[in-house]
């Protein structure tokens, strides 16, 4: 009596292996660049933010902008908002300073964690740089 033997040969493991490392070659990249689109989007979004929290800074400190910063100072790491992005926690992905601020102009910059990454910027008059 023959016993039928149950499987799969060699040739259809590597055909299946060599359709899953098609498919792994594609999609990875574009899983990374999705990653790296969120990231930027959040940080464009954290400093649109930011600078609305300036302008209430501005309207409750005599109609100026300086002291945001920690210490009261003029430059550095804001008191008005979150210093890091994600502004709700998780992994730091950019630093937010205060790179100038007069009593009447401010530049808000978002500096990468990944120095590959650009890095951005927003001014009181709402010109950007992303």
């Amino acid at each position: 009596m023959k016993t039928k033997l149950h499987g799969f040969t060699l040739i259809e493991l590597l055909i299946a292996l060599s359709i899953v490392g098609i498919i792994s070659a594609i999609a990875y990249p574009n899983y990374s660049d999705h990653i790296k689109r969120s990231k930027r989007a959040e940080a464009q979004a954290a400093l649109v933010s930011f600078a609305n929290a300036m302008e209430t800074w501005k309207m409750q400190n005599g109609n100026s902008y300086l002291g945001a910063a920690a210490g009261g100072a003029n430059t550095g790491t804001p008191t008005v908002f979150s210093a890091v992005v994600p502004v709700s926690g998780g992994t730091k992905t950019y630093d937010l300073t205060i790179s100038a601020a007069t009593v009447s102009t401010y530049t808000l910059t978002a500096a990468p964690v990944d120095p590959s990454e650009p890095s951005m910027w927003v001014k009181q008059d709402g010109t950007k740089s992303w």
